[in-house]
């Protein structure tokens, strides 16, 4: 595991009362990082705070759903108000929105109001959220890491429009790198398997690993969480990459 000392930096995660998103935060925040936690379940999250504020970290709750442009922008000014600044934005929420995998070949059941809601959550939150805080981010020199999906890449997803919206979203990852530099370093996480209580939802999710990962198992969010980690804190000459972490999975 590499370590960082991050006293004196500041931090936004979205999606962070759980997953790759919480566990984020949590090496942030152990690393010495103030950190601003949003997600849309407004009381696990302020569970998760207190937790870390237990531990004697710098932890702050700016709940809101991110798929509403009004608010994901008062999130941010929330956020930067409390931090002071901010040094490194993690573009963390998302959710497939599904309660099961929809097939390719259902296209009647992708209504347009979950076409809606997940390219609001999956897309546009990462955009809004990186447009409110530009000008922070700009004059700290900071880093923004979005996550994105081995689903962008045709690795399996919960619906198209899920895997529609994180290959919009790798696309945006390139997009904001080219307009943001040479200040602001923009780049992504593409998970594969991960360890949550969604995938494993739909069966066995390590026997799956074993079967189609070459490391033979699951990601663990801490896992990811340190890839992000690096990306922000570790990798001065990376931008506009989206780094797939799959164990594999796509070799």
């Amino acid at each position: 595991m590499i370590r960082f000392e991050l006293r004196g930096r500041r931090a936004l995660v979205t999606g962070s009362a759980a997953g790759i998103g919480l566990a984020t935060a949590q090496r942030l925040a152990r690393s010495g990082a103030r950190v601003a936690m949003n997600d849309l379940e407004r009381d696990t999250l302020q569970r998760r705070v207190e937790q870390l504020r237990a531990e004697g970290l710098e932890v702050e709750s700016v709940p809101g759903d991110l798929g509403v442009a009004a608010s994901a922008r008062a999130v941010a000014a929330r956020a930067a108000e409390w931090l002071g600044g901010l040094d490194y934005l993690i573009n963390n929420a998302g959710a497939p929105f599904t309660r099961t995998p929809i097939p390719a070949q259902d296209l009647d059941a992708l209504s347009d109001e979950l076409w809606d809601r997940i390219l609001r959550v999956n897309l546009m939150s990462a955009f809004w959220m990186t447009q409110a805080l530009a000008p922070a981010l700009r004059a700290a020199g900071g880093a923004v890491v979005n996550t994105v999906s081995v689903a962008a890449f045709g690795g399996g997803a919960s619906s198209g429009a899920y895997a529609t919206a994180k290959a919009a979203l790798a696309g945006l990852t390139r997009e904001l790198a080219r307009g943001l530099a040479p200040a602001v370093r923009v780049n992504g996480i593409a998970p594969g398997f991960v360890n949550s209580s969604w995938e494993c939802s739909f069966g066995d999710l390590e026997a799956r690993a074993r079967e189609s990962v070459p490391l033979g198992r699951v990601g663990q969010p801490e896992e990811y969480a340190e890839v992000i980690v690096y990306l922000c804190a570790g990798a001065p000459y990376v931008t506009g990459e989206v780094l797939p972490v799959t164990g594999g999975l796509r070799i």
